[in-house]
């Protein structure tokens, strides 16, 4: 029986869609890709924006269209929102049980019968997931965490992912020693990843230890982290240690004092300044980027204008910019004065631009350094990977997927670094 899988999502959907794809394969199902028809259709949804929201219906309603015959599994985030009620699909899944998906398949095929399996969040418990193969990456992801206790007032993932909640810390050694025997690279990752433990009394820093201490892994990437979760400490491990990528994605999602307020951020500007420069102290060459949200309610011309002034300030090397979605059961939902879609377009537009700018100035200091590579993927004359600082390299000649190599940058070629192996 045949099965395709496809996400939606960040990169904690990519892991959970992973693992759930192993072990249907492990069940004795065939995966295909996406664009062939198949049995059964498993979509890995996402509602963090109404866009988002939006591609998910529009995969069902594709798939349905496409391939009428074909069974489709409704899975995370958008299936939570929605509370089992979407049209068509035939097994739909929330933020719970996704480890049951391959038996809820089986079930499905047996007797054909829808299957709704969204459930309350009260009293959730972290949902041990496992995988050690991803396809065309030559790095992994591992998911250690989920939930968010934040809830800041644009955000609905606390609603659909619930308290925050960790993966046992053996655990995640053991899965990262399995992770170590296929990739050079793991990527940490959660909901809030750098609250990692808090519920069990230790933190991010002492599992990243643990992780060098305990497995071969070349490269350990944090996925994102925020600005009130990185301490001294942490700063100091990643200072030392060559074997944690040299890259940081910190969300500032404002840079005016008065939207992070609105926006229930939990610091200011000041203080996010203060980390940054503590951290470009000690590791000058790092590379720290942002999430930035703009077109938030009340957000006036000239509190754009010193957010736009912030970003250039902080000299992020690149952005991930979104306009401001209004999510229902939301406070922002319900302020005074929404913004415009035209105006959040043009100033998606400006800081898109930005962040082409950062970027250009942050790898151009990179010409005559070397950098340390992890190939990913080539096109028969050049080979494509990233370095620690999260910077894709691309190199003169074939080199094998996953090999670690040490390169020089020669030069910059349509904004992209251009390099040769040493």
């Amino acid at each position: 029986m045949k099965f395709s899988v496809y996400n939606l999502g960040c990169k904690v959907n990519s892991y959970e869609c992973e693992s759930v794809a192993k072990a249907l394969e492990e069940k004795g199902f065939t995966r295909v890709s996406f664009e062939e028809e198949a049995d059964i259709a498993i979509i890995f949804t996402c509602a963090v924006t109404n866009m988002a929201s939006q591609k998910s219906r529009k995969m069902l309603h594709r798939i349905k269209r496409e391939y009428p015959r074909e069974a489709v599994c409704m899975v995370g985030c958008y299936s939570q929102l929605n509370d089992g009620k979407i049209d068509d699909a035939d097994i739909i899944v929330g933020t719970a049980h996704k480890k049951d998906i391959p038996s809820y398949v089986e079930t499905y095929f047996q007797d054909r019968k829808p299957i709704r399996i969204i459930e309350s969040l009260d009293n959730i418990q972290f949902e041990n997931l496992t995988t050690n193969e991803f396809e065309n990456k030559s790095r992994a992801y591992l998911k250690i965490q989920d939930g968010c206790n934040q809830f800041c007032t644009y955000c609905v993932i606390p609603y659909l992912r619930g308290k925050e909640r960790s993966m046992d810390i053996d655990q995640v050694v053991l899965e990262a020693k399995s992770i170590a025997q296929n990739y050079p690279e793991i990527v940490l990752t959660g909901i809030h990843t750098g609250r990692y433990g808090y519920d069990k009394g230790y933190s991010l820093y002492d599992v990243i230890v643990r992780i060098l201490n305990e497995t071969t892994i070349q490269r350990i990437r944090i996925s994102s982290i925020e600005i009130t979760e990185i301490n001294d400490a942490l700063i100091e491990l990643i200072a030392k240690e060559d074997r944690i990528a040299k890259h940081l994605h910190i969300p500032l999602q404002a840079g005016a004092d008065e939207t992070l307020k609105r926006m229930q951020r939990p610091y200011s500007t000041n203080a996010y300044y203060d980390i940054i420069q503590k951290i470009r102290n000690r590791i000058p060459d790092i590379s720290i980027s942002c999430d930035l949200i703009v077109g938030f309610p009340m957000e006036s011309d000239e509190l754009f204008q010193a957010s736009y002034d912030f970003v250039k300030k902080c000299e992020f090397s690149f952005l991930h910019v979104f306009p401001f979605s209004s999510r229902n059961g939301t406070k922002a939902a319900e302020m005074d004065q929404q913004v415009d879609a035209q105006t959040k377009k043009a100033r998606v537009r400006a800081c898109t631009n930005l962040s082409k700018e950062l970027l250009d100035s942050y790898q151009k200091e990179w010409i005559g350094k070397k950098v340390e590579v992890i190939a990913e993927r080539n096109d028969g004359e050049f080979t494509y990977g990233y370095s620690s600082n999260y910077m894709l390299i691309k190199t003169e000649g074939v080199i094998e997927n996953k090999e670690y190599f040490i390169a020089e940058i020669v030069g910059y070629d349509n904004h992209q670094l251009v390099a040769k192996r040493l």
